[in-house]
């Protein structure tokens, strides 16, 4: 039975419910038993003793007892294969299955393609009167399923896994992985979702961290930030306007970038790209000899001022908030963080929650080499004895 069945990952199986507990369903599936773990059932989901069951063979493996066939209702690739079940065109290969992101028993967005310019693949997947994609939510319990076309051009992958609620305009940051998404002032709410879920499935889907911003939003950042260059730099608001237009968040950017980079901003010849340049590199200058000077009055730890995660202008920050070892950092959670350090860039539980995660590295260091420690020693009193 191990042989006939560890094969067979990703196949769907039908089944009878021999036990439904809480914590774990066991399914006869005839000729051998398999189990649903509670992270693999669909929340709320009823399932009694005697029901007919269809789910996906997860894993099989050895296990103490002997071995075990653990199944899935709430992973994603559960989806993929009921959607490969339901539409004969993507059995055959015309439709290809891009991503499946999941919020089991709640809602789903799954992204298609078509090798088959003449087919479409959202009407094939939904069906005639909808009845293809409807057998699948049946199966789901009801879930939600939102059916999006792929594309390779990432601003309309996203726009496309928004929906339904519709984009003004999109920003892409290539170096971050991040796009921002500006909507309507009316759609804000619909873009983001019940509790984040639109715009948190849609990042899933995406593979794309997505900050969505209404169009009030982007204009008092766009003057906010256009404000700021006009103060430190000395310059007017069409220059400052032309800067942020195309990009530039902090005066850090600008002090970075080449001449030739600013000289591609239309307008801007090699004199004002040159100047600017060095304008934001006194600036930058200043500040660092600033925050070096107003450091000096903490007494902040050495494995901390050594984080490469964090600026001098950040550790400054947190050293007025108390934050002044790395185990203090590693101790915050991600909305205390981006409380601290939102002003600099670190706006999101994403942002946060890296460096948080970098930050406690040397706690499992610290564990594996206890470990390592204290083996040796078991080692060397057993050879003793």
């Amino acid at each position: 039975q191990f042989e006939e069945y560890q094969g067979r990952g990703g196949e769907i199986v039908i089944g009878t419910v021999k036990r439904a507990e809480s914590y774990m369903v066991t399914v006869d599936l005839g000729r051998a038993e398999a189990v649903i773990r509670r992270e693999d059932m669909i929340p709320k989901e009823m399932i009694k003793q005697g029901d007919r069951i269809r789910a996906l063979i997860k894993e099989v493996r050895e296990e103490p007892r002997g071995p075990q066939i653990f199944l899935t209702r709430a992973g994603d690739q559960f989806m993929a294969a009921l959607f490969t079940q339901e539409v004969p065109e993507i059995y055959d290969g015309i439709i290809e299955i891009k991503g499946v992101v999941r919020e089991p028993g709640s809602r789903a967005k799954i992204s298609v393609y078509s090798h088959d310019p003449s087919i479409h693949p959202v009407g094939s997947c939904v069906g005639m009167r909808g009845s293809r994609v409807q057998a699948v939510v049946n199966e789901l319990q009801g879930e939600k399923i939102e059916i999006i076309p792929w594309s390779e051009d990432i601003v309309t992958f996203a726009i496309n896994a928004l929906a339904p609620a519709e984009v003004a305009k999109v920003v892409v940051h290539q170096d971050e992985g991040r796009l921002e998404v500006i909507v309507p002032n009316d759609q804000l709410s619909l873009a983001i979702g019940r509790r984040g879920q639109n715009v948190r499935l849609a990042s899933q889907l995406t593979g794309w961290y997505i900050d969505i911003l209404s169009q009030s939003e982007e204009y008092e950042r766009f003057q906010d930030r256009s404000e700021r260059f006009m103060e430190l730099l000395d310059i007017d608001d069409v220059i400052a306007s032309l800067l942020v237009a195309e990009g530039f968040v902090s005066i850090e950017d600008i002090a970075d970038s080449e001449v030739e980079e600013l000289m591609a901003i239309q307008g801007f010849d090699e004199g004002i790209a040159a100047e600017l340049r060095n304008r934001a590199i006194e600036v930058v200058e200043r500040e660092n000899t600033r925050v070096t000077s107003e450091m000096g009055a903490f007494s902040i730890a050495d494995d901390l001022k050594d984080f490469a995660m964090i600026t001098p202008v950040m550790l400054l920050t947190l050293a007025q908030n108390g934050i002044l070892t790395l185990d203090d950092l590693a101790d915050l959670d991600t909305e205390e963080l981006t409380g601290y350090l939102g002003e600099h860039g670190i706006n999101s539980e994403e942002k946060a929650g890296a460096i948080i995660m970098e930050a406690r590295k040397h706690w499992f260091d610290d564990e594996d080499a206890a470990d390592d420690a204290e083996a040796t020693v078991e080692e060397s009193e057993t050879q003793a004895e």
